[in-house]
């Protein structure tokens, strides 16, 4: 009987309560200058996913869809043209994959966290999935550098019947001398709804903090030694303990800490989230990139993914 994958930072089901007050109490939301916003919506027509409704400004945009394979799942690539966020930025994205469409939406380059004086700089993502719809979120790492605090909250609603897939990976900037940037914090915060027949229901609130002690990202005890963090989060009708051995089982061959937990079910669908430590973004990425490939394969019988983006 295949081992039970152990926990490692589980998904979190409280609501909030016990968390570390908030820092950087300098800007109210209100005050707090909007950089970017993103508005997507994606729809199907004539067999293929296409934007039924476009919007952007400020520093965030997407580029021309394009479609990787036969199975009309749309590739959109998010840019952010000022290339960083900084103190006080805030970003908004909206993203609704109308049902039965299929979406890939992926990032040009990494999203770099630098020194934010004063106050951190947020994201806050909304995402809708329809009946039977796909969304693949696959960003680059997000790269945290010296005296950083960065916040990114996401909610997402999904159908019963709605594919969800998110892989992220978080590192600490490096100095040109070879030594880790100290970031003052990391926060991400994902809470993820079904809704069915009107009514909605809390699946999972995965709530992730990573804050150094004494701001530093290499002090013994901290993130059990390693320095860089993935996350996969996957929602889905067929996901299951079997699922959940399986992954646990393909990530064994890296250089990486990993557990997997899964979530209750609720009408039907399963929400599961994988932690992975280690002290190369590269192999995090070939990791989270070996599990969102399997998936890819197994329910949709895609070949494995190849975003060149130079």
């Amino acid at each position: 009987m295949p081992a039970t994958p152990r926990p490692l930072i589980p998904a979190s089901a409280d609501q909030g309560q016990g968390l570390e007050p908030e820092p950087h109490a300098g800007l109210s939301h209100a005050e707090r200058p909007v950089r970017g916003r993103l508005e997507l919506g994606v729809s199907v027509r004539a067999g293929r996913a296409v934007a039924s409704r476009q919007f952007h400004e400020g520093a965030l945009r997407v580029l021309r869809p394009h479609y990787l394979d036969e199975s009309g799942q749309v590739c959109y690539v998010m840019v952010n043209p000022g290339g960083a966020y900084l103190g006080a930025d805030l970003f908004l994205i909206e993203v609704e994959v109308e049902d039965g469409a299929d979406l890939l939406l992926t990032t040009q380059s990494a999203t770099k966290v630098y020194r934010t004086p004063g106050s951190f700089a947020e994201q806050r993502m909304s995402v809708r999935l329809g009946e039977g719809s796909r969304l693949e979120l696959l960003p680059d790492q997000l790269i945290a550098y010296r005296e950083a605090s960065y916040r990114q909250n996401s909610h997402i609603s999904l159908d019963p019947t709605s594919c969800f897939v998110m892989a992220e990976v978080i590192t600490p900037g490096w100095s040109p001398d070879g030594a880790a940037f100290r970031f003052e914090e990391v926060r991400l915060r994902n809470e993820v709804r079904v809704e069915d027949e009107n009514v909605t229901q809390l699946l999972a609130l995965d709530n992730l903090l990573i804050r150094p002690p004494l701001n530093d990202v290499t002090g013994l005890g901290f993130m059990e030694g390693f320095s860089h963090l993935g996350s996969l989060v996957v929602v889905d009708p067929r996901v299951d303990q079997g699922l959940a051995d399986q992954l646990h089982e393909l990530t064994r061959g890296f250089e990486a800490y990993t557990g997997v937990s899964l979530t209750a079910t609720i009408a039907g669908t399963t929400g599961l989230v994988l932690r992975s430590l280690s002290n190369s973004t590269e192999e995090l990425n070939t990791l989270l990139g070996a599990c969102t490939n399997f998936l890819r394969g197994r329910w949709y019988g895609q070949e494995p993914l190849n975003l060149r983006k130079y």
